[in-house]
């Protein structure tokens, strides 16, 4: 008789007792977890181990363990003990106390746990639905989720993202910035929302996310208050090298007011999408390997000359399409005044509308169950969630060159590529 090698798979939210791979998983992760926080004790004690206290015995010794509690993870509660330590004390000095940094006093549930809310909110999970989605996804076990646990989770959220907004930016550099206007409807009754969204790489080639506000409709005024506040209260009172974003004119308005040393870089994005809206479903496709062709060139030369085919051969029947083109052709052909390593980073907004493609892709239900606040929340735990995983800029090591102001042609400092023509 044949082995039958073929391992069924449990439905959503099954039991352990119906899954015994899931219940191996679990007791294999507490026993990780328990080994790692037990390295963790011996660790601190060697480090205090040559303290005594008035009688000449070690200082510090083991005292049991803290009563059993449930831990909520990814793969479902797991069962924990941590070990507890005494400090037998010595007269007129401070206890010690041992605080272990892998399980907090009072963690109830992983990091991870707490980051799926505000993805599953925003794909149209409301706070009634939350048990039903997370005892799917972490088993029939799962505590603690009701609609009250989120909205306290999404008022803290609120005020985490005011003090963030408030923090000290002094000490940053950041050479590039993207900027973007984030659109959705947090409720049916409601005139769309739009999140005013900046990002920013420093001095080293790290993306991070400088602001998320609630804006009105990508408004000079409303660019312009994030822009002052970044600089007068957050202290950004150096000008970025160069800001990347779409035609919205209040952005560049505001830019040129508060940074006017910055340069603007036009995303290709936007204006590809722009410039195929206005030439017929036919043509699109062409087209867009013809658009492709501009911003892929090795220089700015090749460049323009791609630009010309593309007006001589779309302009005469399609003005439309190739006057939109025309209107932004400096700021798009900026890029090449930077370090060639950077181009595929500056020359659109990607940073922003991939990280925030779940915001505008979100389902209709989405609609029905965030006010404009919880919405605003939402998105930033969102935006903090994906900015782990935010690459680094390649050429990282050109960034102190355009810093100290070395002029760039087609992706080489000028300097270098004059001395390779001489010689």
């Amino acid at each position: 008789m044949e082995e039958d090698s073929v391992v069924a798979l449990p439905r959503p939210g099954a039991s352990v007792e119906s899954d015994p791979l899931l219940a191996v998983l679990r007791d294999g992760a507490r026993r990780m977890l328990m080994q790692a926080i037990e390295a963790e004790v011996e660790a601190f004690l060697a480090a205090h181990a040559g303290l005594v206290d008035a009688h000449g015995r070690r200082r510090l010794v083991r005292n049991g363990h803290a009563p059993e509690r449930q831990i909520q993870t990814g793969i479902g509660p797991l069962e924990v003990r941590r070990p507890k330590l005494r400090d037998r004390g010595v007269a007129g000095e401070e206890p010690i106390r041992f605080t272990s940094a892998i399980l907090p006093a009072y963690l109830r549930r992983t990091r991870n746990i707490e980051e799926l809310l505000p993805w599953l909110y925003l794909k149209g999970v409301s706070t009634g639905q939350f048990a039903e989605a997370l005892t799917a996804l972490l088993g029939p076990e799962a505590p603690g989720l009701s609609a009250t646990t989120v909205r306290r989770l999404t008022e803290g959220w609120q005020e985490e993202h005011a003090r963030w907004q408030k923090r000290d930016l002094s000490a940053r550099r950041y050479v590039y910035l993207w900027a973007d206007g984030v659109y959705f409807t947090p409720r049916l009754e409601h005139e769309r929302q739009c999140l005013l969204v900046l990002i920013g790489a420093d001095a080293s080639g790290r993306k991070e996310l400088l602001a998320i506000e609630d804006g009105f409709r990508e408004s000079a005024q409303s660019w312009r208050e994030l822009l002052l506040r970044l600089r007068d209260e957050n202290g950004l009172v150096l000008d970025p090298e160069l800001a990347t974003g779409d035609g919205a004119l209040g952005f560049w308005q505001a830019l040129h007011e508060v940074w006017p040393k910055t340069r603007q870089q036009r995303c290709w994005v936007h204006k590809t999408a722009n410039v195929l809206n206005k030439l017929p479903p036919s043509l699109q496709a062409k087209a867009k390997q013809d658009l492709h062709a501009i911003y892929e060139a090795d220089s700015r030369k090749a460049a323009e000359d791609a630009f010309g085919r593309f007006v001589a051969k779309y302009g005469a029947k399609y003005a439309k399409a190739a006057a939109c083109l025309i209107k932004d052709r400096e700021a798009l052909l900026t890029f090449y005044n930077f370090p060639a390593e950077h181009w595929k980073h500056v020359r659109t907004s990607n940073p922003i509308e991939s990280t925030f493609a779940t915001v505008r892709l979100r389902t209709v239900k989405t609609k029905g169950c965030l006010s404009r606040q919880t919405a605003l929340a939402m998105v930033y735990k969102l935006a903090q969630s994906a900015e782990r995983s935010w690459r680094r800029l390649d050429g990282s090591q050109r960034l102190a060159q355009v810093i100290q102001g070395v002029r760039f042609r087609d992706g080489e400092p000028v300097q270098a590529a004059e001395e390779q023509v001489a010689a």
